[in-house]
């Protein structure tokens, strides 16, 4: 059985039982035997497990886990405490200040901005060591790309952030009729963050539609 926070094993309970997820599981276990994975098998659901549906409001699209020893939580673009912020995380900090004037974090743990509603999903949710993308192929991308489409099928006035031409493609996925606001921008990382993500002010636009639909605005400040 999946442990899975219970509004999303309601809402996606069907997909444990197929045959592609328990490969998922195979692979997983395989991969296990012949590298370190990360992040630690209780944590592949974090997103999911600290934003339970009632209350998700935003949506953040990362790619895969980050891949250095310690670094991935379940979370995408962030980082446990102790750990040095990665440089997409920095921009997305000086883009908060920029918009916002909400001071850079010392840190780059998110779990406050996911418990207040912001669902920070990675469309794989494991990696190996050292290897990024490197579990792609495993199946996840099925799997993320369902919680993707169910979430905005099953919910109106939710904001989603596709940052860079990986996100910004899923945007097919997303339900048309539900009254969502789609923002859309370069990726945060040092070699686009320039072109576009910088000055985007996607936070202050997201607070702004909530606000309008009578939702609690998200305190960014960390």
């Amino acid at each position: 059985m999946v442990k899975l926070e219970s509004s999303w094993l309601d809402l996606l309970a069907d997909i444990f039982e197929t045959p592609w997820f328990a490969e998922i599981k195979n692979k997983i276990i395989q991969e296990r035997k012949q590298y370190a994975i990360y992040p630690p098998a209780n944590l592949f659901f974090n997103a999911m497990d600290l934003c339970p549906v009632p209350q998700t409001k935003i949506v953040i699209l990362g790619q895969d886990p980050y891949h250095g020893t310690g670094q991935a939580h379940g979370l995408s673009f962030s980082v446990p405490f102790g750990i040095d912020i990665p440089p997409s995380l920095l921009n997305i900090y000086k883009e908060l200040e920029s918009d916002l004037g909400v001071k850079p974090a010392t840190h780059g743990n998110l779990e406050a901005w996911a418990k207040q509603g912001v669902l920070l999903l990675n469309s794989s949710l494991s990696v190996r060591a050292n290897s990024p993308a490197s579990h792609f192929y495993i199946g996840w991308e099925k799997f993320t790309d369902l919680i993707i489409e169910r979430v905005s099928q099953n919910k109106e006035n939710l904001v989603f952030m596709l940052w860079g031409s990986f996100a910004r493609k899923k945007k097919f996925l997303i339900a048309q009729d539900k009254n969502h606001l789609v923002l859309e921008a370069p990726h945060p990382s040092p070699l686009s963050a320039s072109k576009g993500f910088f000055g985007c002010k996607h936070f202050s636009k997201a607070n702004r539609f909530l606000q309008a639909h009578e939702l609690e605005p998200v305190c960014w400040e960390l």
